[in-house]
């Protein structure tokens, strides 16, 4: 098992990754040309300490490849090439060119790369042709090997961090899209308790202020609990978008163990509710018990929004492998009344889309015998992995 401190280390990054690179190269290449310092002479002092200002200009150039990877290629190029022609001593310069090539290819800068490549080879090949005896056509057909393959590693390198970048934002907008629905839910559902209880509440003081204050004294109690329970649940939702460091949210996700509170809430609100469980309905993974909860209460909201009904009726059917929502009313079309104001939601297709997420399917439409019937199909095995313990 690591110790605290080695799993503490990590490799350099931004401009120290940059400052290693450079030095490490410096480092390879000085050992490489050492003998230009020790042994017999084969150029003058003078010559030499110009070619080792090369050395650390063609290496050094590496350090600014994050920020101008173009300009320190050509700059490691154009050191290396007066290098190789002033000095008497070979060395392993030529690393800096081939590392810049790479840096410049993963930037996304494939033609730059391929420009600054055929310029060096070009310059090698007129050398070879000339008489040049340090590099041979063989070493020279070698050398663009080398070159092809740093700017084609470059270029898939580049590849993978476009196609990781792209993931990070699609996984973002998937969670953006996750909290819009979440919150879309929550609202939804509470708001429109509050408007038919207020409503309700109203109707009965105007029609009777004596005979109707317990009534709507009861009516505004239900109020009172859809508000507070709406801000319990938006305070857990935007738990999510806390910066680090702040307090994590303690509530749980909600789930059929709180399906309860839903039917109590929509009995207050003058609708019975009946909930049949058969089969397996619990305990379910996270995703699916959260899903199935959401779509209940979408549909609840939808029945006091749109419907006149009377009577709802929950079936859960459960067989280990699945879970089957069935939500059905007894609805006579759109409610009377300002429940009816405003856009037409989009319910319905936020519950197909958590339940597509899942990799089921959701129905909705008017049921053979009368009223409205929402019945959606959740998969449990796709997200049995993912279950964990409610807190």
């Amino acid at each position: 098992m690591p110790s605290p401190a080695r799993s503490r280390l990590r490799l350099p990054r931004g401009r120290a990754a940059d400052a290693a690179l450079a030095s490490g190269l410096f480092l390879v290449v000085g050992l490489g040309t050492l003998r230009s310092l020790i042994g017999d002479r084969e150029e003058p002092w003078a010559v030499t300490a110009a070619n080792w200002v090369l050395i650390a200009v063609a290496c050094g150039a590496l350090y600014f490849s994050s920020r101008r990877p173009v300009a320190a290629a050509s700059v490691a190029a154009l050191a290396t090439a007066v290098y190789y022609v002033t000095s008497a001593y070979d060395g392993p310069l030529l690393l800096a060119v081939v590392v810049a090539l790479f840096l410049v290819a993963a930037a996304g800068r494939l033609h730059a790369a391929a420009v600054i490549a055929a310029l060096c080879l070009i310059g090698t090949a007129l050398g070879t042709f000339r008489g040049n005896g340090d590099v041979n056509q063989v070493a020279l057909f070698m050398l663009t090997g080398w070159f092809v393959a740093m700017i084609t590693l470059g270029g898939l390198r580049h590849s993978h961090l476009v196609r990781a970048r792209e993931n990070e934002e699609r996984a973002a907008a998937q969670e953006r899209l996750r909290i819009a629905r979440e919150l879309h839910d929550v609202v939804g559902h509470h708001l429109s308790l509050i408007n038919v209880q207020s409503t309700a509440a109203l109707r009965r003081l105007t029609k009777d202020p004596a005979a109707g204050a317990e009534q709507a004294a009861e009516a505004l109690g239900a109020v009172k609990e859809a508000s507070r329970e709406a801000l319990r649940e938006l305070r857990a939702t935007l738990g999510v978008l806390r910066e680090a460091g702040e307090a994590a949210p303690t509530a749980p996700a909600p789930g059929l163990d709180r399906i309860g509170e839903l039917t109590d809430a929509a009995g207050a609100a003058g609708l019975a509710v009946t909930v049949h469980r058969t089969g397996h309905t619990g305990p379910l993974p996270v995703e699916a018990d959260l899903a199935a909860y959401r779509i209940v209460q979408e549909s609840l909201t939808n029945v006091a929004r749109h419907a006149r009904a009377a009577r709802t009726d929950i079936h859960l059917d459960g067989d280990g492998g699945r879970l089957t929502v069935t939500v059905t009313d007894d609805g006579r079309g759109p409610a009377a009344g300002p429940a009816r104001t405003g856009p037409p939601g989009s319910g319905i297709t936020g519950m197909r889309e958590r339940a597509r997420a899942l990799g089921g399917d959701l129905t909705a439409g008017p049921a053979p015998g009368g009223g409205f019937t929402v019945r959606a199909t959740l998969p449990l095995a796709r997200t049995t992995a993912t279950e964990g313990p409610r807190r």
